[in-house]
């Protein structure tokens, strides 16, 4: 498995597809798929039966995984794809964007 240098909450942006060039806050990592769920990215229509939460039922749009080699982490400083460095301050470890040196929060 290779290793996820993307985390809940990180602003990615679409390296390849149908969305290529979107950004979008990450929803959730699954980790064992090696796909992220991100916010208005992926978009797929989904049939939804009648229940308590949803009386109406009908078709929902909804978020759909994207595998992680095609997101990158967005350079805070930049605004553009950037790639990581991790560096290790004790126990704690800090996520550092190549292009601009940046720490990653």
């Amino acid at each position: 498995m290779a290793k996820i240098h993307i985390k809940k909450n990180d602003t990615v942006i679409v390296l390849a597809g149908e969305d290529k060039g979107k950004t979008g806050k990450v929803l959730k990592v699954l980790r064992e798929k090696e796909r992220a769920i991100v916010e208005g990215v992926n978009m797929i229509s989904k049939s939804q039966k009648p229940s308590a939460k949803n009386p109406q039922g009908g078709i929902v749009k909804q978020e759909a995984p994207i595998h992680i080699s095609n997101l990158s982490l967005i350079d805070p400083k930049s605004g553009k794809a950037t790639r990581i460095s991790v560096k290790h301050d004790g126990k704690n470890v800090v996520r550092i964007a190549k292009k601009s040196g940046e720490e990653i929060k």
